[in-house]
């Protein structure tokens, strides 16, 4: 017998389907808080991309890429890092602030990241998880979703190997969102929304015109490309900035 109590949606996934169509069709999904049912859709007037030839790789962070402090993965442990980013952070009173990334989000990611559409990039000292970002790829675009650090320099470095990465799959538009003054000091620009989707237009072309390789492969090309890959990023990012 039905107790005509609504359907629970806190974990209900959000069709894999339906997120990339939104993602192609330059919309993503927020929440309320870490507990909302409901998602928002949302489509900012203003966009941020990272052009990958403009990413500003500071001296201080070009050091510490080529130190090799760090190791970095991708999708070594997406479920950890999307942990990460959803934990509340203080605002600017410095109180605990709300999560975007609802449980629901988390689930949705979760199974996008499984069909091998959503990807993580890790950064590790030792065995410790100290940084990272997550978000979706398709075709020739990343849409990046949220990043962290527990250390000095941690998300910078994961946003570095991700635009080298990028660069090495051949792939064309980072996508960022939101324009933060963190963002806008590594390079990022801001765009009409019309305009970002002109260029998602351009990245998602056949792949006849313009081959391109899956990210986890091309992070596999990085990492095994040398003894010394931050070295090499450091001074691939530097020179074409």
């Amino acid at each position: 017998m039905s107790t005509g109590a609504p359907p629970d949606k806190s974990h209900a996934v959000i069709a894999p389907d339906l997120l990339l169509l939104a993602y192609r069709s330059g919309i993503f999904p927020m929440a309320e808080s870490r507990d909302d049912p409901e998602i928002m859709w949302i489509e900012p007037r203003e966009r941020a991309i990272i052009p990958l030839g403009g990413l500003q790789v500071s001296r201080s962070l070009a050091k510490e890429l080529k130190r090799g402090r760090f190791t970095v993965t991708c999708n070594r442990a997406f479920g950890q890092v999307m942990a990460e980013c959803a934990a509340p952070r203080p605002d600017e009173d410095g109180e605990e602030g709300e999560s975007w990334i609802s449980d629901r989000i988390v689930a949705s990611y979760t199974l996008l990241h499984r069909l091998g559409h959503a990807h993580s990039v890790e950064v590790w000292d030792g065995e410790r998880l100290v940084g990272g970002l997550y978000g979706v790829a398709f075709q020739r675009v990343f849409c990046g979703e949220s990043m962290f650090s527990r250390v000095s320099n941690a998300s910078k470095i994961a946003l570095c190997w991700l635009v080298a990465a990028m660069k090495e799959a051949r792939m064309e538009l980072l996508d960022c969102q939101f324009m933060t003054a963190h963002l806008a000091s590594m390079g990022a620009l801001a765009m009409p929304q019309s305009a970002y989707l002109e260029k998602v237009e351009q990245a998602c072309r056949p792949a006849d015109f313009a081959p391109y390789v899956p990210l986890p492969e091309a992070f596999e090309a990085l990492a095994a490309a040398s003894s010394s890959p931050g070295k090499v990023i450091a001074q691939s990012l530097i020179h074409t900035s």
